[in-house]
């Protein structure tokens, strides 16, 4: 196996222009690389990250933390990071926790101990106690869909709130007055922020919330399908109903019909997230725009920013969700 002392010898240089080369460093002049670049393909050297790593305190890598690796919602999120990161020559370690807060811990361990140089994380169950002990380590982090008072410079969110109450003002605005709610699992803030602005909508228009058209759901399709049922063959008539997510929508979408309900004529549905599935469906979703992608790479541009000293956009925090009409909505007579 070739090392990096052959390296030097073959291109005629120091050992540590061949190290200026394979850290990127720009003090090296196009030909220099170029005869270095040749000799390590001629001998078939391959530099050892972990080394380089040891020497250079900086593994060009950044830790990703997930709540799934799976699903409509997390796939453009974590392929903007990592186009992101490879454009400028970084590496992504990608982790889940699956909401549990025990699996978020040992995820974010896991990352810390493979000498990741930044963390984005998208936790849901660790506490904010954790997360503020955290920030005064060594492995500088940024925050996706949380937010934290203390650490607020470092939180990128969506106004859960607002689409909430957009979702709702909208389904209002159509003469829609008997509405039923599938939510999140009211144990995470953004569905618990999504309910709130449902009832800050409803409270405008003058109209009480009722808890016998409320379901507590997942997040999940299935979730969602149940959720249907379970209000359809309830007493409580309702002529349009509001889904946290895209996902419960859908599912609700398939339960209507196997009840044998029309949509849009007899159901109106609205989503939240804006799913790529949300404009193939029939009736085509409406729903409230949650521009992950954008944050996702926000959150890039704050890790390429704080720990790489790379000049970036300007950094936004908080990102506004924005109403999406299609055709699962009509007007109530």
């Amino acid at each position: 196996m070739a090392t990096i002392y052959e390296v030097s010898k073959l291109a005629g240089v120091s050992l540590a222009t061949v190290s200026r080369v394979m850290n990127n460093n720009v003090n090296v002049t196009d030909i220099t690389r170029k005869k270095v670049m040749s000799a390590m393909t001629e001998l078939g050297y391959r530099p050892n990250s972990i080394a380089q790593s040891l020497a250079s305190n900086c593994s060009n890598s950044v830790g990703l933390l997930v709540s799934e690796l799976s699903g409509p919602f997390y796939g453009p999120m974590m392929g903007g990071i990592e186009n992101t990161f490879r454009d400028q020559g970084k590496h992504v370690i990608i982790a889940a926790g699956h909401s549990d807060k025990k699996r978020e811990e040992q995820a974010i361990e896991f990352l810390i101990s493979r000498n990741c140089d930044g963390l984005i994380l998208h936790v849901e169950a660790v506490t904010d106690e954790y997360l503020i002990k955290l920030s005064k380590g060594k492995t500088p982090f940024v925050l996706l869909n949380r937010y934290i008072s203390e650490l607020a410079e470092r939180c990128i969110i969506l106004d859960n709130v607002h689409g909430g109450y957009l979702a709702t003002k909208y389904i209002l605005e159509q003469g829609h007055t008997d509405i039923a709610y599938i939510s999140g699992p009211l144990w995470k803030k953004d569905a618990q922020d999504r309910l709130s602005g449902h009832k800050k909508a409803l409270q405008e228009f003058n109209h009480a919330f009722d808890e016998q058209l409320l379901y507590e759901g997942d997040f999940m399709e299935n979730s969602g399908a149940q959720g249907y049922t379970q209000l359809h063959n309830s007493p409580h008539q309702f002529t349009a109903l509001i889904c946290a997510n895209d996902e419960m929508a859908t599912g609700a979408m398939a339960s209507a019909r196997e009840c044998g309900v029309t949509l849009p004529n007899e159901l109106s549905i609205i989503g939240f997230d804006n799913v790529f599935f949300t404009r193939h469906v029939y009736p085509p979703l409406s729903t409230i725009n949650y521009p992950i992608d954008e944050m996702g790479n926000m959150a890039a541009n704050w890790i390429l920013s704080n720990v790489y000293q790379k000049t970036t956009a300007e950094l936004q925090t908080v990102f506004k969700p924005e109403l999406i009409i299609r055709q699962s909505i009509i007007k109530h007579q």
